[in-house]
């Protein structure tokens, strides 16, 4: 069987961790800011860690 190709638009959106978990950016942080509060957009500029749910499906598109 041959291997598995990553899927590289996913390639260019996550990253894995030491730990093996994925790493990703945060949504709502592209347009319509002048509503969001100053801490609001501060906190979303901090990667965060896909869903467990989220993180099985991305094993196929990401391969280790």
């Amino acid at each position: 069987m041959p291997k598995m190709k990553t899927h590289r638009g996913a390639a260019k959106r996550f990253k894995r961790t030491a730990s093996g978990k994925l790493k990703r950016s945060q949504a709502f942080t592209s347009h319509i800011l002048g509503k969001k509060s100053a801490k609001r957009k501060r906190q979303l500029r901090k990667n965060t860690i896909v869903s467990a749910g989220d993180a099985r499906r991305m094993e196929q598109l990401i391969p280790r």
